[in-house]
């Protein structure tokens, strides 16, 4: 298990960020040009650390399936700068061909930057392999791993049926223990997520029941508007009347 303590690169008010996390989608629209793929391609194999990193970042931008054999390569990169950003390039070009090298370096790398861009890539692969990665991830990694595994595990709406049910009890694990209420709020967006993808049956009533508990009981006002939203979204009939007298209860 990591400790939120033990990595001084997260500090209490920049655990849950990265210097990445501001990167807006990718806009074909946009006026600024993309860097230029072929130069790119040829600097990931830089003896400079600093353009490493920038070659690495502009897959962030680019996707290029040319890429990805030396972003696999970049993961093992001493400067942890180059492997997030490796990260980064692999969740904008996802391959099945990337996820075990992705899961070695979740399971080895000491930077708490690093391992929350590989969750973010590894949901971005949407491969079955990723799913017990993940839910260690979300039980066991500091808030800011936690945060982004819990939001990496929708993605198992698009594996398949046995993934998603697999990934709900992890979650609603996270969404009535974890002691940060950020990763609730996204352990309660993904279970409405994946509640979507189910028919009406055990694990769905039960995902249900913890939102709503969520909701009602939460002490975060946010959790419990984030748990409203997933409800509400799942339009799930029994949600949506307890959402109705919770709300004219509490305006009594």
């Amino acid at each position: 298990m990591y400790d939120d303590d033990d990595l001084t690169v997260l500090d209490l008010e920049a655990e849950l960020e990265s210097p990445l996390d501001r990167m807006g989608p990718i806009d074909a629209e946009s006026e600024t040009p993309k860097p230029n793929p072929e130069a790119m391609l040829a600097l990931l194999d830089a003896p400079e650390t600093n353009q490493r990193m920038l070659a690495a970042r502009a897959f962030c931008e680019l996707q290029d399936d040319r890429a990805i054999p030396q972003l696999i390569s970049l993961l093992q990169d001493a400067c942890p700068l180059v492997r997030v950003s490796a990260a980064y390039g692999l969740g904008r070009n996802p391959s099945h061909d990337a996820v075990e090298p992705l899961i070695d370096q979740l399971n080895r790398d000491w930077n708490g930057y690093v391992r929350k861009g590989v969750v973010w890539a590894l949901g971005n692969c949407r491969d079955r392999r990723s799913l017990l990665p993940l839910i260690d991830a979300l039980r066991t990694d500091i808030s800011a791993v936690r945060l982004w595994a819990a939001s990496a595990l929708s993605q198992m709406s698009d594996v398949n049926y046995e993934s998603v049910i697999a990934a709900i009890p992890p979650l609603i694990e996270g969404l009535r223990r974890d002691p940060v209420a950020a990763v609730r709020s996204n352990c309660a967006w993904s279970v409405g997520q994946l509640c979507r993808e189910l028919p009406s049956n055990v694990v769905y009533a039960t995902a249900i029941d913890a939102l709503i508990e969520a909701f009602a009981e939460d002490e975060e006002l946010g959790v419990q508007e984030d748990a409203k939203t997933a409800l509400l979204k799942v339009g799930d009939p029994r949600g949506l009347q307890v959402i109705e007298e919770i709300e004219r209860d509490r305006l009594i």
